[in-house]
């Protein structure tokens, strides 16, 4: 699948003008659950007619600032109404829409407004006192527009009220031809690896995010849908707005942060028919028990799937025993855009699998070696894995329509993404004989021991499978001897305690499913592992505090104090 062929395409048209031209201006696009909502309230209802206003009102409130096109504007707020109609307008505009997490501090904040080039922000004006104001003149940004405040007498010196510059007077302004290569989406990568990078895509992302929202979700128009993805993180943006609004469907968006009873009531009293979240979250509901579920009705939940990080088997299982909903797999990158390997609705899920490639995605694996660099043939040439099973890297044909445009302000590091028309993903697996890929980890976090490749990811897998064990993590340690040393730290499911009869059971089942070569050394028990918003454990961060080395950006753990120690361990 090349770039999109086409004269003009604007996200702003293909999620909300399309639906209100074809005489489906008053279908509900949004639900908005506020905090003090209940889980089957109505909520605030925004219609596709509703969104065209309040977007292009938005759009013009953002000429009159002198806003050009291409120029950037920032996001950074809850799920609230006012974000979702900024984050359209920006693009209806032409401009470049950043959305960042509200949970960042000051810093982390400053880097990527500074990074992104930001001509406007958009925020409320207690993030603006708290993490904003103090940094105001060290970034670019010109214009400050809160959007909790509707009189400007309320608003701090040098922002702006919302209710005063954006004014919905009903009208839809025609939206200007757009070609599908002008920039539209600024995303960051999480920086789990290094400094974040500006992640930068084009207006001709919408079809893929169309055709996946279609082909592996199987979502139709009218379909209620709920995305559990902060608006502050890739599929917060591609799947919490973009992709079900393309097909017309019906969003539920929360703004209350996770509630094991809320969601299971959301989905119940929303009538949720597709559901997407991540495994972070599947297990905070397995730690929570089936029990919270009881008695709440879940069979209009048709389809579930998960995104940021690999769905483990058991996971899958559990939530087919004791919700009756099978949790999908799905793989892709802030870079790529949109899923390229998937367990669409309707086929077979064998649990613990990544899926196969969507449509019009050729994937592959290519040869790398213990350390994640390539290995080339005789002419220069990557050498793709053809055996079963063998582990390669993850490779997809570039050229797809969400595939990033550039790094922003980093060339050469871009350029480093692709190697003989492959995108390099970073991520190792491994093929079936049925073309089925499974995730064994990152590049930089395969373990090296005693002559063994190890993915954490496969170990973890195995922790999590303990009836006491809701989460894991683990990382290499070095080793005069064996290279590195497995070691693993794990969460232990509510109320029950660290004990050393415990510890040496999970022990013995790890060793019994993975034997001693590939087992845990050492197992300890944490209060919480760190993890980014998006639901990766940052191995890197164990591996860290255990060794006393620096642990780099933290940016985007999740939480104010993401990770504690308790004191029980068990060594081999």
């Amino acid at each position: 699948m090349s770039h999109l062929e086409v004269n003009s395409v604007n996200i702003a048209h293909e999620t909300i003008d399309r639906h209100v031209d074809a005489g489906h201006g008053s279908d509900l696009a949004i639900r908005f659950l506020s905090k003090n909502d209940t889980p089957d309230s109505p909520g605030e209802q925004y219609t596709y007619e509703r969104l065209a206003s309040e977007t292009s009102a938005f759009a013009r409130a953002l000429t009159t600032l002198g806003v050009a096109p291409g120029e950037r504007v920032f996001l950074l707020a809850g799920r609230v109404p006012r974000l979702y109609v900024a984050a359209l307008g920006t693009v209806r505009a032409r401009c470049v829409v950043c959305p960042l997490f509200s949970a960042f501090g000051p810093e982390p904040i400053a880097q990527r407004m500074a990074l992104g080039d930001a001509a406007v922000l958009v925020t409320t004006s207690s993030l603006y006192r708290r993490k904003v104001a103090a940094i105001r003149d060290r970034v670019p940004v010109r214009h400050v527009i809160l959007l909790d405040v509707d009189d400007p007498a309320a608003a701090p010196e040098g922002t702006l009220a919302w209710g005063d510059l954006i004014v919905d007077d009903g009208s839809i302004d025609p939206i200007p031809t757009t070609d599908p290569e002008t920039p539209a989406i600024l995303h960051f990568t999480s920086g789990t690896t290094g400094a974040p990078k500006g992640a930068l895509h084009a207006h001709a992302a919408i079809a893929m995010h169309r055709a996946t929202t279609q082909d592996v979700f199987a979502l139709r128009r009218g379909d209620v849908y709920w995305c559990t993805a902060d608006p502050g993180w890739v599929t917060g943006t591609s799947y919490g707005i973009v992709g079900p609004l393309s097909v017309g469907a019906t969003l539920v968006v929360d703004e209350a942060e996770f509630d094991a009873d809320r969601w299971y009531r959301i989905l119940a009293g929303q009538h949720v028919d597709v559901w997407y979240t991540a495994p972070t979250a599947i297990r905070m509901l397995m730690h929570a028990g089936a029990a919270v579920a009881a008695g709440i009705d879940l069979s209009r939940v048709q389809r579930a799937f998960s995104v940021g990080e690999p769905l483990s088997a058991e996971a899958v299982r559990w939530g087919v025993e004791h919700l009756g909903v099978t949790f999908r797999d799905t793989w892709w990158q802030t870079e790529t855009g949109a899923i390229m390997i998937a367990n669409p609705a309707g086929e077979h899920v064998e649990p613990g699998s990544m899926g196969r490639p969507v449509c019009g995605i050729e994937a592959t694996l290519l040869l790398a070696d213990s350390e994640g660099e390539l290995i080339r043939d005789p002419s220069g040439q990557v050498i793709e894995v053809t055996d079963p099973e063998q582990i390669g890297m993850i490779a997809l044909r570039a050229g797809w329509p969400s595939m990033f445009r550039e790094y922003l302000h980093n060339d050469a590091r871009y350029r480093r993404c692709f190697a003989d028309g492959w995108y390099l993903a970073g991520d190792l697996a491994r093929r079936d004989a049925n073309g089925r890929f499974w995730f064994v980890g990152r590049a930089d976090d395969v373990i090296k021991t005693a002559g063994h490749l190890i993915g954490p990811f496969e170990v973890e897998s195995v922790l999590n499978e303990h009836p006491d064990v809701t989460g894991s993590g683990v990382y290499g340690v070095p080793d005069p001897v064996a290279g590195e040393l497995i070691h693993a730290r794990i969460v232990l499911r509510r109320g029950v305690e660290p004990t050393e009869a415990l510890l040496t059971d999970v022990m013995a089942h790890a060793r019994r499913r993975l034997g001693a070569a590939v087992s845990p050394r050492e197992i300890a028990v944490v209060d919480r592992l760190p993890i980014t918003r998006s639901g990766k454990v940052m191995r890197r961060v164990l591996r860290a505090r255990e060794l006393g080395l620096p642990e780099g950006d933290l940016s985007t753990l999740e939480g104010p104090e993401p990770f504690t120690h308790t004191t029980k361990e068990v060594t081999a």
